[in-house]
């Protein structure tokens, strides 16, 4: 990865961070990271990972969906609050291939679970 580190994509909770699991840049896909990179590299402007990979634990404590795509490697959720850098990262999402994106106020999701419908975008209710 050109723009990212490893330990960004690290589960959050303090079980994982205890017992040396939830090291999430082994638990995500390969091909969802190299995605994810080449956006940045179109977007031009830093991606903050807020939330990468997730143990079914710590998805349950922050809310998640069951069977979210955090819990299996194939999302994140990148740090975003001005309207400006959402579109740079929406837009470069969508030149490189991603198909499922949430926007929140704070942040936007972006997996590519194929389990699940494609080509949605969702907004969060606070």
């Amino acid at each position: 990865m050109r723009y990212f580190r490893p330990e960004e994509f690290d589960c959050k909770c303090k079980k994982c961070k205890d017992n040396g699991e939830g090291r999430g840049v082994d638990m995500m896909e390969d091909y969802f990271l190299q995605m994810l990179d080449d956006a940045r590299h179109k977007a031009g402007i830093p991606f903050v990972i807020t939330s990468g990979y997730r143990c079914p634990s710590h998805n349950r404590a922050v809310g998640g969906v069951a069977n979210s795509a955090h819990t299996k490697g194939l999302a994140a959720d990148i740090a975003c609050s001005d309207e400006r850098s959402r579109g740079y990262i929406i837009g470069a999402l969508y030149e490189a291939s991603f198909n499922r994106i949430g926007i929140h106020p704070d942040f936007i999701h972006v997996d590519d679970d194929d389990s699940k419908s494609a080509d949605v975008v969702w907004l969060y209710k606070e």
